[in-house]
C-alpha cells in the first residue's frame, strides 16, 4: 500500500490532462497514536455532496474536481469536525493535504488551526487496531455497546466469537472454558474478584457508561501473566479529550415476572444496597434484629447516571483531561420453579420455590489524564463499585416439599425460608504512564492497588416441617420447626477482604526498521482473608413451640424468649467455636468457625521481539520466566484431624510463545500462534471451607496444591495453538475464521461427591484434557447512505468446540485429603458448550434531526457440564439457553435521547439437570428470568 497514493496520483494526472480538472489527495493520521492511519473518516467538500472516506491506510482522494477554491471538511465519529478553507484545485494538478489530526490545539497546517479529539470508542477504530495488531485480539467498542443496548461488560464480551454468558449470572465462558481459565484486567492492570466463588471480577458490574471498549486476547504473548488459558479480558475505562460536557439520564422499567408481586426484602440493608451494621458483633445483631423479611417498594426498576468531562489545553501541546461518571441501577426479579438436592439419592425435593430478588449497582469512576506533550502522558484512574443482591426465597411454598431425613413427615411439608443479602464493595486505583524518548526508545509502566470487601451479613434460614398445615384453615394444626441439628435454623455471617498490589513495566527498543525488542516485568501480590460464623437456634420444645404464623418468626426468636437465666425460654443460641471453654458456646458470642488466609505472589520477567521479515511477514517470538508462590492457611470445621492446616508451593515456570502475522494483501491477514501457559488454582478452589446453600454445597480442596504429601501437581501446564484468517472489507465490515487447539495437563474440574453429602469439590480429575474448536465471524453492511454510513447491518459469530479429558479414580487416605471415583474413563470438560452463536441486526436511518437506531440481538449456547458426576452418577448439566433482546434508541437533535429496551424476549427456562441418576434425569433447579422492558431519557448539556 506504500505506493498506492503515488500510483493513484500518477493515474489521475494522466486522465485529468484531457478532462481539465484537478484533484485533492492525502493521508489522515492520528498524531497522538504514533501517527497511525485514521481509517474511514469522512472527507467532504463543504456546501456540496462531493465526498469520500479514507481507506484502511488513511488514504483518500477527491477526483475530477472543477478548478476553484474549496473548503474541505474532515469528520469522524468521536472526533471534532476539521475544516480547511482556501484549498485551491488547479487544472492538471494534484493538491496533497496530509492531515495529522491531534487532540491538542495550535497545530498549524498551511496557517490553519486544527482542533480535534481522538477517541478509541468506535467499531471502525477497533477494526483498524485489530487489522494492524501483531497478536490475535478482538474487541467491542462503546459505539457498539450503545447501538446494541448492552448495559455491562459481561454482555459485551458475549458478542465476541467463541464467548458466551451464563444466563442468570455473570459467568463468562471463553472458548468453552470457564472462570478459572481466564484473567480480567482494566487498562492493562489486573482486577480483583468480588466473589469467593470466582477467580474473576463480575463483568456485569462494569456499566457501559464507563467503558471505552472491551477486548479479548485469546492468543498468548509474553507480556501477559502466565496464568492464561482461555484468554484475557481487558476493559479500557473511558477517557475524554474534548470540550466540556455533562450527560444526565434517568430510566425506569418492569420485569414481567416481578410486576404485580408483593415484594419482600431483607431487614437491614438500605434501598441503595448498603448494610450499616458491619461495626456490630454478629451476636449483637442476632439479639437485636429479627429474622422476618420486610415489605419492599413496588417492583419498578430504576436507573440514573451523570457523566461529564472537560479538557484544559496548555502550551507546547500539553493537556489535562478529566472524565467522571456516577450511576445507580436497581432491578427486581421474581423466580419460580423446582429445586432439588440429589446426592446419591433424591435427598430433598422442593417442587416449587419462590425467590424475590432485588439487586443494585452503584458505580463511581474518575479518570484524570495529563498529556505532558506528544511524547509523555500520565493517567490516574479511580473506580468504586458497590453491588448488592437481596434475595428472599421460600422453598416448598405449596406444602409438597420433602426431605428423606425429616423427623415427622418424609412425604410432604418440608419448607425452608432463606433471607440473604450479599454486598460487594470494590476499590480500584491505577496510575499508568507512557513515554516516548526518541524514535527508538519508549517506556510504558503502571501500578495499581485493589481493595475488595465481599460480605454476606446476617443470612437467616428457618426450616419447618408440616408446612402444609399452614395452608389449611384449621388453627389446631400448625407447622413445627425442623430440629435435626441446631443449625437447621440459623443466622450466618461471612466476610471476605482482598488486597492486591500489581504493576507492569514495558520497554520498547527499535533496533532497526525491521526489528523491535520488548523487555518487561509483571508483578502481583494478593492476600485474601476469609471468615464465617453461624449462630443456631436450638428449639427447647419443638412440639410445644408450634408456628402459628409463618410470616411472624420474630415473635418467637425475640431476645425475650432466649433460654436464660431460668431455663424457661423457647430457644438457645448455639455457636461452634466459643471464645473460651469457661464461657461456653450457648447464649454467648463466639469466634469464627471457618477462617482462611490466602497469599499469591507472582513475579515475572519477559523479552519478546517484533521482527518484520518483509512487508508481509512479521514474527513475534517471546519468552517469559515467572515465579509462582501460593499459600493457603485454614482453620475450618469437618477437616481431617491429621491435616496440617496449610499448603505452600513455589514454582519457577518457563513460558515460550510465538505469534506470526502474514499480510496476504492490504485487506486480509493470516495469523498463527503457539504458546505454553499455566493455570493456577484459585483460593476458593483450594481452601476446604464448604459453603452450604439450601440444596447445594460447594467446597475447596487443598490437594490442588501438590496433594496431601506434596508430590502432586501444583498447577496445570497449558499448550495453546491458534490459526486465524481475517478479511477486512468496507467500512465496519469483517469476515474471519479461526481454528484453535489446547492441551491442559492435570486439569481441574468441579465434581459432585457420590455420597450422602453430595458436596461439590475441585479435583485434578485426570492427566490431560484436549480442546479443539472453530470460530467464524462476519459483519456486513446491507444498506448504506451516500456517505457510506451503515443504514442496515448484520453481525454473526459462531463457534464449535469439542473437548475431552481422561478421568481417574482419586482414593482418599494417606495421599489425598478427599477422594472421588468415576465409572467412566473420559468425559467432556466442565463449562464447555459445543455450540455458541451470537447474531444482531441493526437499523440506523436518519430523518433530519431524528436519528433512530434499532437493534435485534440473539445469542445461544448449547448444553454444558456444570459439575462432573462421580461414581456411576451423571453430571449436573446446564441446559441450552437462547436469548433475544430488542433495543430502540431515539436521538432528537444533539441533546436529547429517548431509548426503549425489551430484553430476554424469549424468556427461556434456566435449567440444571442431574443426569443418569438411576431414576431418570432429575431437574435440580429451574426458573425463568422474565422479560425486562425499560425506558431511559437522556439529556446532554
Amino acid at each position: 500500500m506504500k505506493y498506492t497514493l503515488f500510483l493513484t496520483t500518477l493515474l489521475f494526472t494522466l486522465l485529468s490532462f484531457s478532462q481539465q480538472t484537478g484533484s485533492i489527495v492525502g493521508k489522515l493520521t492520528d498524531k497522538e497514536l504514533n501517527d497511525e492511519p485514521l481509517a474511514f473518516a469522512n472527507v467532504l467538500i463543504k456546501g456540496t455532496t462531493i465526498g469520500t472516506t479514507s481507506d484502511f491506510d488513511g488514504l483518500y482522494e477527491l477526483s475530477s474536481l472543477e478548478p476553484g477554491v474549496y473548503t474541505i471538511q474532515f469528520s469522524y465519529l468521536g472526533y471534532e469536525t476539521v475544516e480547511i478553507p482556501n484549498v485551491e484545485v488547479v487544472v492538471d494538478k494534484v493538491t496533497t493535504i496530509n492531515v495529522p489530526m491531534s487532540a491538542s490545539q495550535g497545530f498549524a497546517l498551511d496557517e490553519v488551526v486544527i482542533t480535534t479529539s481522538a477517541r478509541k470508542d468506535s467499531e471502525i477504530a477497533l477494526l483498524l487496531e485489530q487489522k494492524n495488531a501483531l497478536v490475535l485480539q478482538e474487541a467491542i467498542s462503546a459505539e457498539a455497546l450503545t447501538l446494541k443496548g448492552i448495559d455491562d461488560a459481561a454482555s459485551a464480551v458475549a458478542q465476541i466469537s467463541g464467548i458466551s454468558k451464563q444466563q442468570g449470572s455473570s459467568n463468562v465462558y471463553v472458548r468453552g472454558l470457564g472462570d478459572r481459565y481466564q484473567n480480567t484486567t482494566m487498562n492493562g492492570l489486573s482486577l480483583p474478584s468480588n466473589d469467593v466463588n470466582k477467580k474473576n471480577i463480575d463483568l456485569n458490574l462494569f456499566s457501559s457508561s464507563i467503558i471505552e471498549n472491551v477486548s479479548v486476547r485469546k492468543a498468548y504473548s509474553s507480556g501477559f501473566y502466565g496464568d492464561f488459558a482461555a484468554g484475557n479480558v481487558n476493559i479500557d475505562s473511558k477517557e475524554y479529550t474534548g470540550d466540556g460536557f455533562i450527560d444526565i439520564s434517568i430510566g425506569s422499567g418492569l420485569n414481567s415476572n416481578a410486576s404485580g408481586e408483593d415484594f419482600v426484602r431483607s431487614e437491614g440493608p438500605s434501598d441503595f444496597g448498603f448494610y450499616n451494621r458491619y461495626d456490630n458483633d454478629p451476636f449483637a445483631v442476632v439479639l437485636s434484629h429479627g429474622v422476618d423479611p420486610q415489605s419492599a417498594w413496588s417492583p419498578i426498576n430504576l436507573s440514573a447516571s451523570v457523566d461529564g468531562g472537560y479538557s484544559w489545553n496548555f502550551e507546547n501541546e500539553s493537556r489535562l483531561s478529566f472524565f467522571g461518571s456516577a450511576s445507580f441501577n436497581s432491578s427486581y426479579e421474581f423466580r419460580e420453579g423446582p429445586a432439588r438436592d440429589f446426592t446419591n439419592v433424591l435427598k430433598i425435593d422442593f417442587p416449587n420455590v419462590q425467590e424475590y430478588s432485588y439487586g443494585t449497582t452503584t458505580t463511581l469512576l474518575a479518570n484524570l489524564t495529563y498529556k505532558i506533550n506528544n511524547e509523555h502522558k500520565v493517567k490516574y484512574s479511580s473506580l468504586f463499585i458497590n453491588s448488592s443482591n437481596d434475595a428472599v426465597s421460600y422453598f416448598g411454598v405449596n406444602g409438597l416439599g420433602t426431605n428423606r431425613d425429616a423427623i415427622l413427615n418424609t412425604d410432604e411439608g418440608f419448607h425452608v425460608t432463606n433471607v440473604q443479602f450479599n454486598q460487594d464493595m470494590i476499590f480500584v486505583n491505577q496510575l499508568t504512564s507512557q513515554h516516548i524518548f526518541n524514535e527508538k526508545l519508549s517506556l510504558d509502566w503502571g501500578t495499581g492497588f485493589n481493595k475488595v470487601f465481599s460480605d454476606e451479613p446476617d443470612r437467616k434460614r428457618i426450616t419447618l416441617e408440616n408446612f402444609q398445615f399452614s395452608l389449611d384453615d384449621d388453627p389446631n394444626t400448625n407447622p413445627v420447626f425442623y430440629t435435626n441439628i441446631p443449625f437447621d435454623n440459623q443466622r450466618f455471617f461471612q466476610s471476605i477482604e482482598d488486597d492486591e498490589l500489581n504493576s507492569f513495566l514495558n520497554l520498547d527498543y527499535q533496533v532497526s526498521e525491521k526489528v523491535k525488542l520488548n523487555f518487561g516485568y509483571n508483578g502481583r501480590r494478593k492476600e485474601r482473608n476469609f471468615n464465617s460464623i453461624r449462630y443456631g437456634y436450638e428449639i427447647q420444645d419443638r412440639d410445644g413451640t408450634p408456628v402459628t404464623d409463618v410470616n411472624d418468626f420474630n415473635s418467637i426468636f425475640d431476645v425475650a424468649n432466649i433460654n436464660i437465666p431460668d431455663g424457661s425460654g423457647l430457644y438457645d443460641l448455639i455457636v461452634l467455636n466459643p471464645i473460651n471453654n469457661e464461657i461456653g458456646n450457648t447464649n454467648r458470642p463466639g469466634l469464627p468457625e471457618n477462617t482462611y488466609t490466602g497469599n499469591l505472589n507472582v513475579h515475572a520477567a519477559y523479552v519478546s521481539a517484533e521482527w518484520a521479515l518483509n512487508e508481509k511477514w512479521t514474527i513475534i517470538p517471546g519468552f517469559r520466566i515467572e515465579s509462582f508462590d501460593q499459600k493457603v492457611a485454614y482453620d475450618v470445621i469437618n477437616i481431617r484431624p491429621d491435616d496440617p492446616g496449610f499448603r505452600d508451593v513455589y514454582e519457577n515456570i518457563y513460558l515460550p510463545s510465538v505469534n506470526v502475522k502474514y499480510a496476504i494483501n492490504e485487506n486480509s491477514n493470516l495469523r498463527l500462534a503457539a504458546s505454553k501457559t499455566a493455570s493456577f488454582p484459585e483460593f476458593k478452589e483450594v481452601a476446604p471451607f464448604v459453603y452450604e446453600g439450601v440444596t447445594q454445597r460447594v467446597g475447596g480442596n487443598p490437594d490442588l496444591l501438590g496433594g496431601l504429601d506434596g508430590t502432586g501437581a501444583t498447577y496445570s501446564d497449558v499448550y495453546n495453538y491458534d490459526l486465524k484468517y481475517e478479511l477486512f472489507l468496507e467500512r465496519g465490515e469483517i469476515i474471519s475464521i479461526a481454528a484453535f487447539a489446547k492441551t491442559i495437563k492435570d486439569p481441574v474440574n468441579r465434581v459432585v461427591a457420590a455420597d450422602a453429602t453430595g458436596t461439590q469439590r475441585y479435583f485434578r480429575t485426570g492427566e490431560q484434557a484436549d480442546v479443539f474448536g472453530v470460530e467464524v465471524e462476519a459483519r456486513k453492511n446491507l444498506l448504506t447512505d451516500a456517505d457510506e454510513n451503515a443504514l442496515v447491518s448484520i453481525g454473526l459469530n459462531a463457534a464449535y468446540t469439542d473437548t475431552s479429558q481422561d478421568l481417574k479414580d482419586i482414593p482418599g487416605g494417606a495421599d489425598n485429603t478427599f477422594g472421588t471415583s468415576f465409572e467412566r474413563d473420559s468425559d467432556k470438560l466442565e463449562g464447555a458448550s459445543p455450540f455458541i452463536v451470537n447474531a444482531d441486526l441493526n437499523y440506523s436511518p436518519v430523518f433530519g434531526d431524528y436519528k433512530p437506531k434499532a437493534t435485534l440481538a440473539f445469542s445461544y449456547f448449547s448444553d454444558r457440564i456444570f459439575s462432573l458426576g462421580a461414581g456411576s452418577l451423571g453430571n449436573i448439566v446446564e441446559r441450552s439457553v437462547p436469548s433475544l433482546n430488542f433495543i430502540w434508541k431515539n436521538s432528537f437533535g444533539e441533546h436529547f435521547e429517548a431509548n426503549l429496551s425489551a430484553k430476554n424476549l424469549l424468556n427461556p427456562d434456566i435449567s440444571f439437570v442431574r443426569e443418569n441418576t438411576g431414576i431418570g434425569d432429575i431437574v435440580i433447579r429451574e426458573f425463568n428470568l422474565g422479560v425486562n422492558v425499560g425506558l431511559t431519557l437522556k439529556y446532554k448539556f
